[in-house]
């Protein structure tokens, strides 16, 4: 099985998030994070907050795309067993949802 869950630098852990079409990070600690990389479960829940740009800029979040320019972008979750539980507070389109983790994108894969 290809795992979810990427190692990063140091202490760090990466998630493709579908929400937001792109990686989350998480430091251990202070998140804990229980090793599986197919099922992973991460503590507390994991909170990205940023803020959106112009819609002609080339850093505007097109998966935030409801957010006007200035206001502010979130991505709030649980993950838990291999699952993301995004929170009501989440600005993108599957905020309330629960949905599988998805595989690290290969592109991203680790050199070995």
């Amino acid at each position: 099985m290809t795992p979810r869950v990427s190692a990063g630098e140091g202490d760090r852990w990466l998630f493709w998030c579908p929400g937001c079409d792109h990686a989350h990070v998480i430091t251990v600690p202070p998140w804990t994070f229980d090793g599986d990389r197919e099922r992973p479960t991460v503590s507390p829940s994991v909170l990205v907050q940023g803020v959106q740009w112009a819609a002609e800029h080339p850093f505007y979040d097109t998966a935030h795309a409801g957010v006007p320019e200035g206001g502010a972008i979130i991505c709030h979750s649980f993950v838990r067993d291999g699952r993301i539980e995004y929170l009501n507070d989440s600005t993108h389109a599957l905020a309330g949802q629960t949905v599988d983790l998805p595989d690290w994108p290969p592109r991203f894969e680790e050199e070995a």
